[in-house]
């Protein structure tokens, strides 16, 4: 069933008001018809099963049903903090992070980053990010849609990371052999806890960065013997925790 995510005021009693591209979508894509159903979801992470009662050019008008029980969102927080990568990466971490149950995504520019942030067309890129996160938690029926921020320095990043557990990704360590530091995160892992891995760029992160955030209480980790993609290792440790906090039990 299709799901469209709208702001709480879009909610009024038992009545849903869907406007601008979810109206669109619903018209000219799904050529949706009045009587249908659909799923919309508020800011809140609640689902509703809605009937649509009315279709008119610019605006649907639905019903609702009933507020439905979902569980599909992970027992943890993650936010997952990429070093800026060449071309459509970025894009493809936010789709299939997505789809894997990230929370948040942050850009950061670090020091090996090839991609220089332009803030002037840093606003439209923003825009499609945040478009792709929608689209992609709508498709794997996500309660809410993950929220990705505007690049951050390192610095920046550290002022503002206030989760449980925090974890670098450190591709020498991997060299090395250290292959128990996520195991132990991980396994510690507790029902609303919130957990921020910083992932490098193409280049990896230089030894100054991993000592800044060791600073600032960040584990280093392996992400096993092979040496991963800028764009798969997010995909990697967010099964690894998907398969620890939803599997497990």
């Amino acid at each position: 069933m299709q799901r469209y995510f709208l702001k709480n005021d879009q909610f009024v009693d038992k009545t849903v008001r869907i406007t601008e591209s979810d109206a669109h979508h619903i018209q000219r894509v799904m050529r949706m018809s009045e009587g249908e159903r659909i799923i919309c979801c508020n800011e809140n992470g609640q689902a509703a099963l809605c009937e649509i009662e009315m279709i008119s050019t610019d605006e649907i008008q639905g019903s609702i049903i009933e507020w439905l029980s979902e569980e599909k969102e992970m027992p943890v927080t993650v936010t997952i903090v990429s070093g800026l990568p060449k071309g459509d990466k970025l894009e493809l971490i936010i789709q299939k992070g997505t789809e894997l149950g990230a929370t948040r995504f942050i850009p950061f520019i670090a020091d090996r980053s090839i991609v220089k942030w332009d803030e002037k067309k840093g606003k439209k890129k923003l825009e499609r990010w945040n478009k792709i996160a929608k689209e992609a938690a709508e498709q794997s029926h996500r309660t809410i849609v993950p929220a990705v921020d505007s690049p951050m320095t390192l610095k920046q990043l550290v002022a503002a990371s206030d989760c449980t557990h925090k974890i670098v990704a450190y591709e020498e360590v991997a060299k090395q052999g250290e292959s128990s530091n996520l195991h132990h995160v991980l396994s510690n892992l507790q029902p609303g806890d919130s957990l921020l891995v910083v992932i490098g760029p193409e280049g990896g992160l230089t030894e100054q960065e991993v000592a800044f955030l060791e600073e600032h209480q960040f584990i280093k980790c392996g992400f096993g013997p092979r040496i991963l993609r800028a764009e798969t290792a997010p995909l990697y440790v967010l099964s690894a925790i998907s398969y620890q906090t939803e599997l497990m039990g």
